[in-house]
């Protein structure tokens, strides 16, 4: 009895295993975000209000910057069309409800990855885009050189975001005292300085390169060296989504894929016929790797082709051709001093 008994019991299990994984599986395969994407044919991208070299539209509804290329380069994995994507501008406060709600695909808004984002509203964060840390700008005519010396400063700031508990902890840190000044939009943060109401501004430092580029004379503003947090920026889809957090996250990870290995929009034609075994499987001339993505061979071509590797996006939202001039810093790859680093595709 007590054998036939553990039998029943062990079998018992493993059926349950068994259903258990049959479940994971079923869910994991049925959240259908990529067969909407394709039924409504175009991309639903969540971006900022407007902030220039990431996201930002001209008088036209023409949107440009390092974020929407992201999201035009999902595009283009998807439809070989990078044309095809709906902008939605989403403020701090609503843009991870809305995409909960799925009024978007994916967020591509720099959004700081942080634990009790994923775990509160129930959210991915697909992989670091953008490192950043938050810092100060102030105008030149104060001439300060460092943030150790912003003791009593008055600091205009965006509510709601990570930046509010990292100028706190970091005045406390120093045993300084500062006059807070909390508002809810980071435009209204950039009247409030312009105007006089503070001293000071803080913000992820690409951030403030950008806010710095719609004074009359940008000049006249010092962005401080300090960096005073970490804030890894990067796109983010639901959870409960993961077929499609494949897509998003390994789009990023072909677009550095490529920089590393030398492969731009202008010579992808050239790599098409590269007989270097990790070119091949990045291109699909090897392996049916976009299979495994519901997606076809030739994804990350399209990707390459319609937009560019990471390093061409970079430069010309944010980087060295652009107005904003930020250096690459730890964005740039592995292998030349920066901390960029994407898993091969094998």
């Amino acid at each position: 009895m007590r054998k036939n008994y553990r039998t029943g019991l062990l079998m018992g299990c493993a059926l349950a295993v068994t259903v258990a994984a049959v479940a994971i599986a079923y869910e994991r395969f049925d959240t259908k975000t990529l067969k909407r994407t394709i039924n409504r044919d175009a991309l639903l991208c969540g971006v900022s209000t407007g902030l220039p070299g990431f996201s930002n539209a001209d008088d036209k509804g023409n949107w440009s910057g390092f974020d929407v290329d992201f999201c035009r380069a999902i595009a283009a994995a998807i439809f070989d069309d990078p044309k095809k994507v709906q902008f939605v501008p989403l403020d701090s406060k609503e843009r991870f409800l809305e995409l909960q709600r799925r009024k978007v695909d994916v967020l591509a808004r720099n959004s700081t990855w942080t634990m009790s984002r994923e775990t509160d509203y129930a959210l991915h964060f697909a992989g670091v885009s953008y490192y950043d840390g938050q810092a100060f700008m102030v105008p030149r005519s104060r001439k300060i050189d460092s943030a150790l010396e912003l003791d009593g400063s008055k600091v205009c700031f965006q509510q709601e975001t990570t930046t509010e508990l990292n100028l706190g902890d970091f005045f406390r840190a120093n045993g300084m005292k500062y006059d807070p000044v909390r508002l809810p939009r980071i435009d209204d943060v950039l009247k409030a300085y312009d105007a006089g109401q503070c001293d000071t501004l803080t913000a992820d430092m690409s951030q403030l390169y950008a806010l710095r580029q719609r004074f009359g004379k940008p000049g006249d503003h010092t962005i401080l060296p300090d960096v005073i947090s970490k804030e890894p920026l990067a796109p983010v889809v639901r959870q409960k989504d993961d077929d499609w957090m494949l897509i998003v996250k390994w789009t990023l990870f072909a677009m550095l894929n490529a920089e590393e290995l030398g492969i731009t929009s202008r010579n992808i034609d050239q790599a098409l016929a590269s007989k270097k075994p990790d070119v091949m499987r990045l291109v699909g001339t090897e392996g049916e790797y976009g299979a495994g993505l519901g997606l076809t061979r030739d994804w990350a071509v399209r990707i390459i082709r319609h937009v560019g590797n990471y390093g061409e996006v970079y430069e010309r939202n944010v980087g060295t051709e652009s107005k904003l001039g930020i250096p690459r810093g730890i964005n740039n790859l592995w292998d030349k001093g920066g901390i960029q680093y994407a898993p091969p595709i094998r």
